[in-house]
């Protein structure tokens, strides 16, 4: 009997933890509490993902998360972190995030999200709000993805990110995909447009910065009227190269913004949405409420809903004269 509540007290113990665990992940620990990793039972040293590092090919294994590109200007690792049905799917949300340069110098046990775990987890949530197959793909130099931030937004992190598609869509088999961007996010998926990106049923653009030089010179943050906000006069601006875009009429383009958006001015946003048009393709351009006092983020998760709802209609189009 002794032998038998051992037993017993050790399978408790172990289902405890485990439990914890599981809770820890339900609650989106981001592992910056050393009792949050304790509690999801993982050492910060092997979860964390590495940012602003070099392209290593030992360290960019043959594997579902890890994609080796060849780019214009050299290798690149990029990671992406996908749901579950991701493999034949018909159709699949590629989503991009914002700029993070705001957190890139941190110690990345600092960094919110930032484990292969966390990331995976938020794609699932993405899949289960969505309806739809979703990969969250780290931009160069974020979230484990090799490359620097600091050079956001020029053509080596667009043509990284180009190439990480091809090799992610033939990995796993993807017949079109959905990309939704924010912010950066949005000015990368618009450049991959501009640069011939084929498959696309759908590109939702929330918050976008085009008109780059002059972004730039609006918000005071341009050295002599030269560069982009990140000091660069390298940078590749979607609205100097629309057209690139490959015409395709069951593509859909969705550029959603906020009139009094502080950030990525809507009048920029707007003359890209313009440009598009004027070229011939298919664009939406709407408003939507944002959370003050820079009206630059979105509210009611638009972006997640406006990317399910052009990935539902790509899979089920619409009956022409059904009411």
């Amino acid at each position: 009997m002794p032998v038998l509540r051992r037993h017993c007290h050790l399978a408790f113990v172990l289902l405890f933890a485990l439990m914890q665990a599981a809770c820890a992940q339900r609650a989106g620990a981001d592992l910056r509490d050393p009792a949050a990793r304790a509690a999801s039972g993982v050492a910060a040293e092997d979860a964390v993902l590495h940012w602003n590092q070099p392209a290593v090919r030992a360290n960019c294994p043959d594997r579902r998360g890890y994609l080796w590109v060849q780019a214009v200007e050299g290798p690149a690792c990029i990671r992406y972190f996908a749901s579950d049905e991701i493999d034949g799917a018909r159709v699949a949300i590629v989503q991009f995030s914002g700029d993070r340069d705001g957190v890139m110098d941190q110690p990345p046990t600092r960094i919110p999200g930032n484990t292969e775990a966390l990331r995976t987890l938020d794609a699932q949530r993405s899949r289960d709000r969505a309806g739809v197959p979703w990969i969250f793909m780290a931009r160069p130099g974020t979230y484990g993805s090799s490359g620097d931030h600091r050079r956001r937004r020029e053509p080596v992190e667009f043509h990284a990110l180009d190439a990480a598609l091809d090799a992610l869509m033939q990995r796993h088999q993807l017949q079109r995909i959905v990309i939704l961007g924010h912010s950066g996010g949005a000015t990368a998926g618009a450049a991959l447009l501009t640069m011939g990106r084929t498959r696309v049923a759908c590109a939702v653009l929330t918050s976008g910065a085009y008109g780059l030089l002059e972004r730039a010179r609006m918000l005071g943050m341009s050295k002599d009227g030269r560069t982009d906000t990140t000091g660069s006069t390298q940078f590749y601006d979607p609205l100097d190269h629309v057209n690139g875009i490959v015409r395709d009429p069951a593509r859909r383009i969705v550029l959603i913004g906020n009139r009094d958006d502080r950030n990525t001015p809507f009048a920029l946003q707007q003359r890209f949405g313009d440009a598009v048009a004027k070229a011939g393709h298919r664009i939406e351009v709407k408003t939507h409420a944002a959370e003050p006092p820079t009206y630059h983020d979105l509210t009611d998760r638009i972006g997640l809903h406006a990317a399910s709802q052009c990935a539902l209609e790509a899979l089920f189009p619409p009956t022409p004269g059904a009411e």
